[in-house]
């Protein structure tokens, strides 16, 4: 059995599939299985060459987004370490090798990402402090934005199980809602070296194709405040982040002339409020 199962969910992104096949293939770690699941692609997808490697298991289904892509990847999988890659970005030749060297024992909980370099256009496009990488204990950083890049991860089969997998319903921010279940309980080891090129600026992107991305993560952190064991401290945080989140959005329907809408995240971040000050 391979030591480490490597996913690329892909929907019509043959123009750029190949790079980041090819970038898991010419890894220098080599005990990896790859598994690509076309996500009911309707573009060239299903003639890419790169795709009749021998070395690549493709996995086809009927579109339904990005987390059930993923997840179709890990019912497939057979590796104890669990690595993503979205089908735009790619891998430097270094990168699963020393993620598994972290790994160590094998430590059950394990969980890992690295830096990663972003381009936009053809150009390097450097990184805001609010957006730098760290390692540990980072809750309620996760819970302002998402800092943990899918193709950068990878972590223990056991702690996916323990924690679930990508959530279905979430067509948008569904990384971002299992980070969140992941910080608020593990440690995250952090390698400080930038071993992923994330290429940004496409109109495809879920961030570019999600109107109001905020929505999503609203759902996610009421997902996690509804789970009994969080931490009291992180209770606190996500609640106060999610009366922010929630007068965001109210703010942006009004703006829109969605003033129904808008009453609907005001009275959400109210009812937080009044539960919070009866808290005591």
């Amino acid at each position: 059995m391979p030591h480490v199962s490597v996913i690329i969910p892909t929907y019509n992104r043959a123009h750029v599939l190949g790079r980041a096949i090819r970038s898991v293939l010419t890894q220098t770690y080599r005990d990896f299985e790859l598994i690509v699941v076309d996500d009911g692609s309707t573009d060239d997808t299903a003639g890419l060459q790169a795709l009749r490697d021998g070395r690549v298991t493709l996995v086809r289904q009927a579109n339904r987004g990005v987390s059930a892509a993923r997840n179709a990847g890990i019912r497939r999988s057979r590796g104890a370490l669990l690595a993503f890659l979205d089908s735009d970005d790619e891998w430097l030749p270094d990168k699963l090798a020393r993620q598994v060297d972290r790994a160590g024992s094998n430590e059950p909980y394990f969980v890992c990402h690295t830096d990663e370099i972003w381009v936009r256009d053809g150009k390097i496009v450097p990184q805001k402090r609010i957006h730098r990488k760290q390692g540990g204990r980072f809750f309620e950083r996760s819970l302002q934005r998402c800092l943990i890049s899918p193709s950068s991860v990878m972590l223990s089969r056991f702690l996916l199980d323990r924690v679930g997998r990508f959530d279905e319903d979430l067509p948008a921010a569904e990384d971002y809602d299992l980070w969140l279940r992941i910080t608020a309980f593990w440690d995250v080891d952090f390698i400080n070296e930038p071993l992923v090129v994330k290429h940004g600026g496409r109109d495809d992107q879920l961030s570019r194709v999600t109107p109001v991305i905020d929505r999503y993560r609203i759902r996610a952190i009421r997902k996690v405040l509804d789970i009994p064991e969080l931490p009291e401290n992180c209770r606190e945080c996500a609640i106060r982040e999610l009366i922010r989140k929630a007068r965001i959005v109210a703010a942006g329907c009004r703006k829109r002339n969605k003033e129904e809408e808008a009453e609907i995240y005001l009275e959400l971040a109210r009812s937080y409020e009044a539960a919070r000050a009866q808290t005591p």
